[in-house]
């Protein structure tokens, strides 16, 4: 998994593995990825990396700030996109 090989190649603790593990798992769940050669979750585990980096600990918020820093929209999002509602 794209994930595992960049915290193994980190120094984190017990709390950020699980975190960062979770939240990629949620994320590719999100994005409906089950492709580890997909070059989208390389980079998806990448800003998985970077957002638990600053800290964070809760697999949502990781998920949802590295999905948001990539840029795709999330499946909700796309649907809102197309009826035009806003979000609230």
């Amino acid at each position: 998994m794209a994930v595992r090989r960049l915290i193994a190649a980190g120094s984190f603790g017990p709390e950020e593995i699980a975190a960062m593990t979770a939240a990629f798992d949620a994320a590719c769940t999100t994005l409906r990825l089950n492709s580890n050669d997909d070059p989208v979750t390389e980079l998806l585990a990448k800003a998985i990396v970077t957002v638990a980096g600053t800290g964070e600990l809760d697999p949502a918020t990781i998920a949802n700030r590295a999905i948001h820093a990539l840029g795709i929209k999330q499946p909700s999002e796309q649907s809102r996109a197309k009826t035009g509602k806003a979000r609230s």
